[in-house]
């Protein structure tokens, strides 16, 4: 151990932005030296929801209330939103716009911790860590929220204290001895290795659906890549430094099935010196209307949150499949990051609803690359005669409408923003045939998808293992309803959800000129139809009847 810190830090996450400055040997503020994706962090400031003086917005600041979070400090270094346009219209708009070239700051980046320790180790108790410079502290984590299946155990230490790690959290005085508390752990040997794998390219586009469902031999964590298409020889292994565009697939949970379509979305950033991207900006989409039973809010996160997170990260409780592209202009990843912005701030005034079918993770992402130009082929509904007949039969045995009316919304919402795992194949296979000019291939190119075409340099898969904790192990995604339906229980009776309780947004800060969002009528404009005609068929039959008497 070090010679005793001359101070104390506070270990409260409500404490202002001033004590989180305070720094002690091998431990450095959260945002120095720092990006959020493709933003330079140090601009920032740290602080909490209860924010008085940043740029935010109140709406935004509203969800992280008690969560540490990073603010832009002056109104011209964040994201907008045009009141008078819907989210769609809104990017589409903006894209078109010169300012659209300059990427803004997220209204708010969600980075869960003041502090980080680069380069340390874990002791194999899980009671201390050593920072790369020698200096060691207690060593404790932040509690398992209650609602939260399954938290780190003896196999998450053993497998961490075998590795370097890079860890957010809190330094705090414990017992009168200075002790890091861990919000975040994330291994440095999920580095992607760029200098050791093979060209391996995909024939057709099923390679890519059977490289996600292929059995995974991958554990604890560990990271895999494949490159599958490079414009030069080298070109994607000369990544240090490159912007990238990532397209995001996490899989399906072991021990919950309304999670097996997994989750889906769009990473931005740089690649670092030796494959590093711990630092790329992730643009979590979730429901806003609930809290989340693993403490998640939708919001712009960086990629060690997202998936490592001991509460909420993604790989916690399930695997995770990348398609990143390499590019070798900025511009393509500084457009989505934008819209994606604008649209969160849409999302968090309450403009649009987040819904299981037509507005999930899939859906908005989608229509986010739809909105700038890249025209990702559609996949079409399920069955529109399935959605007709699923929603008689569900509204009758759970006796609800309601119910009824959200098979009925699955089924007839167009696949690639229904499932993640349709998104994530249809747009990677999309931009495959975009950068090799596939034969046959004779589509306009817009503008978007022209940059697409000239600036990605190399395209790789990579494969991320789930992390050893009390967790059940998660598995592929689905593709369909109907594999969804054979992987779940024949009784929903049997399933396992976990319950979750809603989150009402305060109509103090809803904006007077956006409508309040409503439910959708229980009963679906289609069979709505088929009633009508159905009373107009029966009322025509007895008229008849009546003239003939």
């Amino acid at each position: 151990m070090k010679p005793a810190l001359s101070f104390a830090i506070a270990a409260s996450l409500l404490l202002p932005a001033a004590t989180y400055a305070q720094q002690a040997p091998g431990i450095k503020d959260a945002l120095s030296n720092e990006r959020i994706g493709m933003l330079n962090a140090g601009k920032l400031k740290i602080t909490t929801g209860k924010c008085t003086d940043c740029a935010s917005s109140p709406q935004s600041l509203w969800y992280f209330q008690n969560d540490v979070i990073a603010a832009p400090t002056s109104a011209a270094m964040v994201a907008g939103v045009s009141p008078g346009l819907d989210r769609r219209a809104d990017v589409k708009a903006w894209s078109q716009t010169p300012g659209a070239a300059q990427l803004a700051y997220p209204a708010v980046t969600w980075i869960a911790a003041p502090q980080i320790i680069e380069s340390a180790t874990i002791a194999a108790d899980g009671k201390r860590i050593t920072t790369v410079d020698g200096n060691t502290y207690n060593f404790a984590l932040v509690p398992k929220i209650a609602t939260n299946l399954s938290y780190v155990n003896d196999e998450t230490t053993a497998y961490l204290s075998k590795r370097s790690v890079r860890v957010r959290g809190t330094l705090e005085t414990r017992d009168g001895k200075p002790t890091f508390v861990a919000r975040t752990i994330w291994p440095a040997d999920y580095a992607i290795d760029t200098q050791h794998i093979a060209l391996q390219p995909l024939a057709k586009r099923k390679d890519l659906r059977s490289y996600v469902q292929a059995p995974s031999t991958v554990k604890e964590g560990a990271v895999t890549t494949r490159l599958v298409w490079e414009r030069t020889p080298g070109a994607g292994r000369a990544v240090a430094g490159k912007p990238v565009m990532g397209i995001m697939l996490n899989g399906a949970q072991g021990d919950d099935d309304e999670s097996l379509a997994g989750h889906f979305g769009v990473a931005t950033g740089y690649f670092g010196k030796n494959g590093e991207w711990a630092d790329w900006a992730m643009n979590n989409i979730y429901g806003l209307g609930s809290f989340s039973e693993k403490g998640i809010v939708a919001a712009t996160v960086t990629m060690d949150n997202y998936l490592n997170d001991l509460n909420s990260g993604q790989q916690m409780y399930r695997p995770s499949y990348m398609l990143v592209a390499v590019l070798k202009n900025a511009r393509t990843a500084v457009a989505y990051q934008g819209g994606i912005q604008r649209t969160m701030n849409h999302f968090y005034r309450q403009d649009f609803v987040y819904g299981q079918a037509s507005g999930n993770c899939a859906g908005v992402s989608i229509d986010v690359l739809r909105d700038l130009g890249w025209h990702i082929p559609e996949e079409g509904p399920t069955s529109r005669m399935k959605a007709l007949a699923a929603y008689a039969y569900v509204s009758a045995t759970d006796l609800s409408l309601k119910s009824g009316r959200g098979i009925y919304d699955s089924l007839s919402e167009e696949q690639t923003r229904l499932l993640p795992a349709v998104a994530f194949e249809a747009a990677g296979w999309d931009l495959l045939e975009l950068v090799t000019a596939a034969p046959g291939n004779t589509r306009k190119l817009s503008a978007y998808e022209q940059q697409l075409k000239d600036d990605v340099e190399a395209v790789m898969l990579v494969r991320i293992g789930q992390v050893p904790s009390s967790r059940a192990w998660g598995s592929s995604p689905v593709f369909s309803f109907s594999e969804y339906m054979e992987r779940t229980p024949a009784d929903r009776a049997d399933w396992k959800i976990v319950p979750v309780a809603p989150r009402p947004f305060p109509q103090a800060l809803r904006d007077s000129s956006v409508p309040a969002p409503s439910d959708p009528s229980p009963v679906p404009l289609p069979v709505m139809g088929i009633g009508l005609a159905g009373v107009i068929g029966v009322s025509a039959f007895w008229r008849r009847r009546s003239k003939k008497e």
